[in-house]
């Protein structure tokens, strides 16, 4: 048994917590809305030859009126990264390319065009080192700065009680991560994202586990608040067509950029569950 098997335990349970409290509260916003929509959820299993415990996940998923399609997955794998991929992961290569990895994982595409999309992450992995990632970012096909500030708000209180230089450092990254070069675009107006927050030992782990709760919940506060405040907002056909062509333009990075689409593909992970971030309907021009 790996010494940090159960460490990675701990962090699995909090973010299936996280699921089903995040579940639930988009749930009651369909209920307000006069939807009976709800998550289905689909088990699927890891496999890998010559392993007997690749582990697997959880697929939600729920359709609804105010959330267009919603996933939220999470997923505990384990096993060996395919040696041509291992030398890419922060602590393995090709002699080295065992890993855990278990996580949740969250995309929302909403009904209304006012009401932005979002995508939310936090994971614990192990290789030949352990870590922390993850982070959330607001993805408005019609931003509105108002609310890009109160979801930064969030963000940054959530890094200021861990560590002061956090905000701006997440901060950047996601704004550099999560730009698509090929159109010279941001993907939406940002957030945070962090990786491979390092786990020396277990005073360290509890650090950072700590503040990667805070992240999740800073991220259940604050969206619902959000799609609440514009889910009854009228919209035209204009409207919809910038949203569409919006998540055309989501599509576009997470197929071609995202980390979390590459490594979900590389170690044998469920097709449907990684590629859930995909928006239900998209335009190009």
């Amino acid at each position: 048994m790996s010494e940090w098997a159960p460490h990675t335990a701990r962090a699995k349970e909090w973010f299936e917590s996280l699921r089903d409290q995040i579940c639930a509260a988009f749930e009651d916003i369909e209920r307000e809305a006069g939807s009976d929509a709800a998550f289905e959820y689909t088990p699927w299993s890891r496999e890998e030859e010559g392993n007997d415990n690749p582990g697997g996940g959880v697929q939600g998923l729920m359709k609804g009126t105010v959330f267009e399609k919603v996933g939220v997955n999470c997923s505990t794998v384990m096993g060996s990264f395919p040696k041509e991929f291992a030398g890419q992961i922060n602590g393995a290569d090709a002699d080295n390319p065992g890993f855990t990895a278990t996580g949740i994982s969250l995309v929302a595409h909403m009904a209304n065009p006012h009401v932005p999309a979002v995508h939310m992450n936090t994971r614990f992995l192990t290789t030949g080192k352990a870590w922390f990632g993850g982070g959330a970012d607001l993805n408005p096909p019609i931003p509105y700065d108002e609310d890009t500030e109160e979801f930064h708000a969030a963000m940054r209180a959530a890094c200021m009680g861990h560590n002061p230089t956090y905000y701006e450092r997440y901060k950047k990254w996601a704004d550099e991560y999560f730009h698509i070069p090929h159109r010279g675009v941001d993907r939406g107006v940002g957030g945070i994202f962090y990786d491979h927050l390092e786990c020396e030992d277990d005073a360290a782990w509890e650090r950072n586990f700590a503040f990667t709760q805070d992240v999740g919940r800073a991220f259940l506060d604050i969206f619902p608040k959000l799609v609440r405040k514009r889910m009854g907002s009228a919209f035209t056909p204009e409207d919809e067509a910038v949203q569409l062509e919006y998540r055309g333009r989501y599509a576009e990075f997470n197929l071609v950029y995202d980390r979390g689409t590459i490594f979900g593909l590389k170690t044998g992970g469920n097709i449907d569950a990684i590629l859930m971030s995909l928006p239900p309907r998209a335009t190009w021009s």
